[in-house]
């Protein structure tokens, strides 16, 4: 019966006749559900390579692209009292309208006319340097005057010197004609002496010639004090020469040294002035940063300081603001083994929080209501959560909706590497990671360089 012998009587049999072999004989359905089975693990088997699309599944939120589009504060620039508002929350205010408006809490800026008389300052100040100016041009004026003096006076003296030699001169002539006249006087009385002892000459001859010998050796005396005056007027010429060069040298030096004083007292003034223009520019500033004003067209989150009369610091935030402007984005959060898979431009898909979607993550052709992106930057350096940060913009062929505001939770899915079903269902029971691919040309074994932050170029 079990149709184990190779002499089978099987054949010989009509089984008809027998109710045993009703009683054994397999029911219809049996046979289908052989049929079944054996198709569906035909379809399966046939499943298993189709083609399957790895992906990266992460969660994130919106964003804005740009760091100046992002949700921020208007901060107070310098500390004072809320003395009135301008807005409301939930208004649009367009960039300079005024936000607020502060009174001054420091005693050092309670003057109301503290603007114009810093600039009253600055301006006396001003004038002050211009009077030095012209004090030290006067002085430089007057150092040339002295110096122009000090030539005629050297010429004057030098002209004296030079009479002075020739006064010498002349004296000496006379001195040199004196003792000559005396010699011949001399010689004349030792004759008409020797004359007179003889008898030839008489008395008064001989006193007439002793006379003439004393009236010549006086004009010697006489000629001698004359050289002498002349030379001590000559000696008298030269100190006045150098005592005048002297004291034109100290005119000029102390007119000199007034100068400088003046020129010191003038850049002085000109550093005070600098200091007093700084102080008159920071009141002046400061004079504007009463009225808190919108850096961008804009809308008023949230009050962050109420009432009337409340005090803030400086830097403290007044009020929150969303730019009316703004590109979308979404950051997205992969684990560091997914992260050499992300490249910039790669393609990510999209399903908002709110908007419903039908989603095949391994058939993305198949998905319904997702929305596309591209990565634009990554992050390198590792977040709170232990994991990098990935900045994903929209995608121009399928513009993302236009009720999508910032904040919003999204959910992407970065398309990889096409692998068939079966390597997938391995590569997930085995814990691989998904296959790694780059650019056509480009090999894995190529080693990936990284910045500091990837960006678009």
């Amino acid at each position: 019966m079990l149709n184990i012998s190779p002499n089978s009587v099987r054949e010989r049999m009509d089984e008809k006749e027998y109710l045993s072999f009703h009683k054994i004989e397999l029911p219809a359905a049996n046979r289908m559900f052989k049929y079944w089975l054996t198709g569906s693990f035909i379809f399966l088997f046939l499943t298993m390579f189709l083609p399957w699309t790895q992906n990266i599944q992460t969660k994130g939120n919106v964003t804005t692209l740009s760091l100046s589009q992002r949700p921020q504060s208007i901060e107070a620039t310098i500390a004072g009292r809320i003395d009135e508002w301008f807005v409301r929350e939930g208004q649009f205010v367009k960039k300079g309208d005024t936000i607020a408006h502060l009174t001054e809490v420091k005693v050092d800026y309670f003057d109301g006319d503290l603007v114009s008389r810093a600039k009253q300052q600055v301006e006396a100040k001003t004038q002050t340097i211009q009077s030095y100016g012209l004090k030290a041009n006067a002085l430089d004026q007057q150092i040339a005057a002295m110096r122009q003096a000090l030539k005629f006076k050297k010429e004057q003296l030098k002209n004296k010197v030079q009479q002075a030699e020739f006064k010498i001169e002349s004296a000496k002539a006379a001195v040199r004609q004196a003792e000559i006249d005396a010699e011949i006087a001399a010689y004349q009385y030792i004759r008409t002496d020797t004359l007179y002892q003889k008898g030839i000459k008489s008395l008064s001859d001989l006193e007439s010639k002793r006379l003439k010998k004393q009236e010549t050796e006086a004009k010697v005396v006489t000629a001698n004090n004359k050289l002498s005056e002349a030379m001590n007027n000559e000696q008298i010429a030269n100190l006045d020469f150098q005592a005048i060069e002297n004291e034109y040298a100290n005119k000029i030096a102390k007119a000199q040294s007034d100068k400088f004083s003046t020129l010191s007292a003038k850049f002085d003034a000109k550093g005070s002035v600098n200091k007093l223009e700084n102080q008159y520019q920071n009141y002046l500033r400061r004079s504007d940063f009463y009225y808190v004003t919108a850096p961008q067209d804009c809308f008023i989150n949230q009050a962050i300081k109420k009432g009337i009369g409340e005090t803030v610091k400086e830097g403290e935030a007044l009020v929150s603001i969303m730019p009316a402007d703004f590109d979308l984005a979404v950051e997205l959060f992969v684990t560091p083994m997914d992260l050499p898979l992300v490249n910039l431009g790669q393609e990510v898909r999209f399903i908002f929080d709110g908007w419903p979607a039908f989603i095949f993550s391994g058939w993305p052709g198949m998905s319904f209501g997702t929305y596309h992106g591209h990565v634009v930057a990554i992050e390198n350096n590792i977040s709170k959560n232990g994991k990098y940060r990935i900045l994903v913009s929209s995608h121009e062929e399928k513009p993302w909706p236009e009720a999508l505001r910032i904040g919003s939770g999204a959910q992407g899915i970065a398309l990889l590497k096409n692998v068939p079903i079966w390597y997938e269902l391995w590569r997930q029971l085995n814990g691989f990671p998904p296959d790694f691919y780059g650019e056509k040309g480009e090999t894995s074994d190529k080693p990936k360089l990284k910045a500091p932050i990837k960006s678009i170029k």
